[in-house]
């Protein structure tokens, strides 16, 4: 397993108490994304939250990583961003404005990967930890985690991004019961309500995780990339969605996967597929 660290400085606040990091981990096909601040149950810094950018970068560049797992280090997935600076956190340091600042440019850096992703969540997922969570094709549940959206405890408003996922997950009227009440849930609750996509048991958690990481790496990167582009363009109600669907068909016919696929049913093999990126990449 192949490790990479990036550590820009982590910030000391209350007394030294908070500090924090991102780190990859990368083992084959899969990269696990790790929000590593397990003394404060994987609360994100704001210089956490500014380098989810970058390192996604790095492993959208990154060919031989083909699925992103995004977890917290230890028991927890993460209890949200780090309350001591959340209004430096939320605001545009250039405007002074709030429009979800550092949080609102993690969590679209995260929802337009091209490549498939995974939130691993075990323990807390609360808050901004949520957003990170619900920007993310696929949540893997424990059955030990929970989940809390929480700006009513704290007095604050959800950036825009964070609602609309939820609200698209949800529906209007259970996310208005989660942003008014603040209330926790546990995995099953998660599971009705539309916050969790599967549930897992907890002792076999991270070996299930991985399977199905690999799982995924395994099928066609083409069908794969450009299901999630069409999804995403669908839920957010582009204009354009006819004009991307044609470019994918057009994309078939220069991607070998298609005839790979089909040759290796016909035979009855697994097939081994090739495709990595857009033609024009």
């Amino acid at each position: 397993m192949s490790t990479m660290t990036v550590d820009h400085g982590s910030r000391t606040a209350t007394a030294g108490e908070r500090a924090g990091m991102l780190r990859i981990e990368q083992s084959g096909p899969v990269a696990m994304l790790i929000m590593d601040n397990p003394r404060m149950r994987n609360a994100i810094t704001q210089e956490m939250w500014q380098q989810f950018e970058d390192l996604l970068a790095q492993l959208d560049a990154d060919d031989s990583v083909k699925v992103v797992v995004v977890r917290g280090a230890g028991e927890h997935f993460s209890a949200g961003a780090d309350i001591a600076s959340v209004e430096r956190i939320l605001h545009d340091p250039a405007t002074g404005q709030s429009d979800g600042g550092d949080i609102t440019v993690a969590e679209n850096a995260l929802a337009r990967f091209r490549k498939p992703t995974i939130a691993a969540i075990d323990g807390y997922c609360v808050g901004g930890g949520w957003q990170i969570a619900g920007a993310c094709d696929i949540r893997l549940a424990s059955e030990r985690a929970t989940y809390g959206i929480t700006p009513a405890k704290i007095g604050i408003v959800y950036p825009l991004s964070g609602i609309k996922r939820l609200v698209q997950l949800t529906g209007p009227a259970t996310a208005k019961y989660l942003l008014f009440s603040g209330d926790f849930v546990n995995a099953q609750e998660a599971l009705r309500l539309g916050l969790a996509t599967k549930i897992l048991a907890a002792d076999t958690f991270w070996e299930a995780v991985n399977d199905f990481a690999l799982h995924l790496s395994a099928r066609s990167q083409f069908s794969a990339h450009g299901h999630k582009a069409l999804v995403n363009a669908i839920s957010a109600g582009s204009t354009e969605v006819d004009e991307l669907s044609a470019y994918w068909q057009g994309q078939m016919a220069i991607s070998a996967d298609a005839a790979i696929g089909v040759a290796a049913f016909l035979a009855k093999e697994t097939p081994k597929f090739t495709w990595l990126r857009p033609h024009e990449d």
